[in-house]
């Protein structure tokens, strides 16, 4: 008689694993989860991989409580390995208002160790593990019941293969002394605000192409209603209302229902209902407001500047860096990082001029900006070249290409 994988579906059985869990180094921890009909995300399966076993829990399970679960999560002792963690830690975070500590993300990690940009579980499975993983089933309902054993063993491999890759990333960041890095990047991971919308600044993600502060704020108090409005329900942003719709009715500012109607995607009987009523006292709102209380818009110099040729310059730094560096371009500095330090002024609130990155990458991108370095090639590659006070070019002091690449480990 075979035995199928092992699901817990009572609060006791739940105690005594999770009890046995908390003696151990690292626990791997993964999470299935539904939300294309909620605002919230909705908490489904939840996979654990301990040094002897994978076991899957079942939240959904009635009666079932998950608090000896979130008190391993909270549990110092114990690093919680997880693979491109910010999802599963908002799914955590919204259950209990607390973040799992500490944590381990092995996405970031393989980033770090020169796996490239956001690398995926099954390519870290493939490279670090030897094995494959099955895909076939990621678009399943987790939500439904009773979960079938081909379900569970799908969703176990997730977090199976999880140890080895983490210690396998842990000897890595060792022998290159990069662990300091990667704890700068797993910090930031630990704060609330990169996981909570406040309705208040809801409007930013629209990514407004306006300089008319009024439509600004017409927008930011409509994109607000409806950021309250859906969590209030429950349900995606889009499902309140549309992000082009909000952008139109901030465009045309109706006063009256009428008006509002005139919308292509409002109905007359929405712009005369609750809904419509609401729409337009955010209108009002805006429009009564003083124009220092508008948002401010983007600058014309941070719309142009991501076409400028320092801007441009630094980009073919930035790469060269990457190669030199061995770590993904992305996680070094955003294209937006590169924008800000290209622009005029004072660029000291830019994270790639921090920290690490500052070492790998921010130092020598100042000196650019400032003329104390130049770009040069030299056989297919790229030479980084001092520059004099008087405007010489001195030796060149750094090259890029294969030859100074540190490659990424290939196999554990």
């Amino acid at each position: 008689m075979s035995i199928g994988p092992t699901i817990i579906t009572t609060t006791a059985e739940l105690a005594q694993r999770c009890a046995a869990w908390r003696q151990t180094r690292f626990v791997a921890i993964d999470t299935e989860f539904m939300r294309e009909r909620t605002y919230w995300p909705q908490l489904c399966l939840i996979q654990v991989g301990a040094p002897e076993e994978a076991v899957a829990i079942d939240p959904l399970a009635p009666g079932i409580d998950l608090g000896p679960f979130f008190e391993l999560l909270a549990d110092q002792a114990v690093l919680k390995v997880f693979h491109a963690a910010r999802q599963d830690l908002e799914v955590f975070y919204h259950r209990t208002k607390l973040l799992p500590s500490p944590i381990f993300d092995t996405q970031i990690a393989a980033m770090v160790c020169g796996f490239g940009e956001s690398v995926s579980y099954e390519k870290l499975v493939n490279k670090l593990a030897g094995a494959q993983v099955d895909k076939t089933l990621r678009f399943t309902d987790w939500s439904r019941r009773p979960l079938t054993d081909r379900q569970i063993l799908y969703a176990l491999a997730d977090v199976s293969h999880l140890r080895p890759i983490y210690e396998h990333l842990e000897r890595e960041l060792e022998r290159s002394g990069r662990r300091s890095w990667l704890d700068e990047e797993l910090a930031a991971l630990n704060d609330p605000k990169i996981l909570v919308v406040e309705p208040r600044e809801a409007w930013r993600r629209l990514k407004p192409r306006s300089g008319n502060r009024r439509f600004l704020a017409i927008l930011r108090e409509l994109a607000e209603w409806r950021e309250i409005e859906a969590q209030r329900r429950d349900l995606p942003r889009n499902r309140v209302i549309r992000d082009e719709a909000l952008t139109e009715i901030a465009a045309h500012a109706p006063e009256r229902a009428e008006e509002l109607a005139r919308s292509r995607t409002i109905s007359p009987k929405v712009a005369e209902g609750p809904f419509g009523d609401a729409m337009l006292a955010a209108v009002r709102r805006a429009r009564a407001l003083p124009d220092a209380e508008c948002p401010e818009p983007p600058s014309l110099d941070q719309k142009a500047m991501g076409g400028t040729p320092l801007a441009d310059l630094l980009r073919v730094l930035l790469k060269m860096k990457s190669e030199e560096s061995g770590v993904a371009p992305r996680l070094i500095a955003s294209s937006d990082d590169l924008d800000r330090i290209a622009a005029p002024g004072d660029a000291n609130e830019v994270p790639a001029l921090h920290g690490w990155r500052l070492e790998v990458f921010g130092s020598d991108a100042l000196a650019l900006k400032e003329g104390r370095l130049a770009l040069s090639a030299e056989r297919g590659r790229i030479l980084l070249v001092p520059r004099e006070p008087s405007g010489a070019l001195g030796e060149p002091i750094k090259r890029s290409g294969r030859r100074g690449r540190r490659r990424a480990p290939r196999n554990a």
